[in-house]
């Protein structure tokens, strides 16, 4: 079972480097080392500080090898220096950064073929490998929405996803009562997952797919921005201020709307979910047709519980990890999916795309479970804790499986838009 787990751990490494390096040749030296938004990184920084976290997790922690480059540590610690002035830093160069990651990347295979993964925590089945590829993941999502920020000639092509698929009801009923939430038992699951809890959760209606961009268009050419009864007051300030009219990407000509998709401008896909709209515009699309957004334990109930069983799934359709039949992840598409794509990824309850294809936002603030623990450290959710960050669940296109599961809790400030996100709405019985 070791050496099986070994090889996993190796051909996950190796996947998440390979769309870690594809995210970088595909753009010159002048790229790479630019700031194409004052709201991520160069896409330089990105890669050695994926490398960096390796070298201290791995290689110094897991391995108790000698550091490779401790004196860059503080250019790549995310805390210290804010994104903005992230260009202005000391960083390594292209040429640097691809060296530092490979030299990392052979320490890290020589602390894997050597290094019981057991009798502690941080290596248990593996963990501390898992935090890393996840990390590589998550980066590697933060790097393709620096591509989608990007301007000039389109470097990233993919095949169009599915085809969109009628969906026997607009929406699901979810029953209520309890059921469990989180996780105690998924080996790679992180600490804001942990642990699993019971949750009651009154009576609901949700979404059986996410808003489309038909649908949100709609809103758009009913006035939805203007209207000021829609938005909250946090909500409405930052529409003012921010001069908020569509979503991002969007043009507007006359009644009809193109957009913008890694360097290439085309109509809207009416059936696709819209993406790239913050959480104050998702609440107040939800009021306008008399809804809501659902909250993260309703979201989560949706998604996994089974009514038939009384049982809490693994994933929405069961507990096979999910396969290109399942849903739209690993940015096998630059886009979300239609409606119904995935007809082999519904849950129990008949609510289609829970996973990939667009980020949910919720009505939630991100905040501890009951019996929270911090592993391996804080600065990966504790600090983040509180009423400034939305959790958003379910993943998008731009993610990959090694780094979602139906657990997964992501969050962000409610204004941002620059992310893969979008939303489903949800009313009580």
């Amino acid at each position: 079972m070791t050496e099986e787990l070994r090889e996993h751990v190796a051909e996950e490494l190796l996947r998440s480097r390979a769309r870690s390096t594809a995210l970088t040749d595909a753009v010159d030296e002048h790229d790479l080392v630019r700031q194409h938004s004052k709201l991520m990184s160069p896409l330089v920084w990105d890669l050695a500080h994926i490398g960096n976290q390796e070298e201290l997790w791995l290689v110094r922690d897991v391995g108790g090898r000698e550091p490779v480059r401790s004196d860059i540590d503080e250019y790549y610690d995310a805390f210290k220096y804010s994104r903005s002035v992230r260009p202005e830093l000391p960083l390594l160069n292209p040429h640097e950064a691809r060296q530092y990651v490979g030299d990392v990347r052979g320490k890290v295979f020589d602390v894997l073929e050597k290094v019981p993964l057991q009798g502690r925590r941080l290596v248990e089945n593996g963990f501390a490998f898992g935090m890393i590829v996840q990390h590589e993941q998550q980066h590697d999502e933060t790097m393709l929405a620096t591509h989608q920020l990007r301007t000039g000639e389109p470097v990233l092509h993919a095949p169009l996803p599915p085809k969109g698929k009628l969906v026997p009801a607009t929406e699901a009923f979810i029953p209520g009562g309890p059921f469990e939430m989180g996780t105690s038992d998924e080996p790679w699951a992180l600490d804001n997952e942990r642990p699993a809890h019971t949750v009651h959760v009154d009576p609901f209606f949700i979404d059986t797919t996410p808003v489309t961009n038909g649908e949100y268009a709609e809103f758009v050419l009913a006035g939805g921005y203007d209207d000021r009864r829609l938005w909250t007051d946090e909500g409405w300030e930052h529409r003012t201020t921010a001069k908020l009219r569509a979503p991002r990407f969007w043009q507007r000509e006359g009644s009809a709307f193109a957009r913008t998709v890694f360097g290439v401008t085309e109509p809207i896909v009416a059936d696709e979910p819209v993406v790239h709209v913050c959480f104050h515009e998702a609440w107040a699309y939800a009021t306008w047709v008399g809804k809501r957004l659902p909250t993260e334990a309703e979201w989560e109930k949706a998604a996994r519980f089974d009514p038939s069983t009384g049982r809490t799934r693994r994933w929405p359709w069961g507990e096979e990890d999910p396969t290109e039949l399942h849903a739209n992840l690993g940015q096998r598409h630059l886009r979300p999916a239609p409606a119904g794509a995935y007809p082999a990824g519904a849950s129990a309850t008949g609510v289609h795309q829970l996973i990939g294809d667009v980020w949910e936002w919720t009505s939630t603030d991100f905040g501890p479970y009951p019996g929270f623990e911090v592993f391996p450290y804080r600065e990966y959710s504790e600090v983040f804790f509180g009423p400034d960050y939305k959790v958003l669940r379910g993943g998008s296109f731009g993610t990959d499986k090694s780094a979602i599961r139906s657990t997964f809790r992501n969050w962000d400030y409610p204004i941002r838009r620059q992310i893969f996100a979008g939303f489903r709405c949800a009313r009580d019985a």
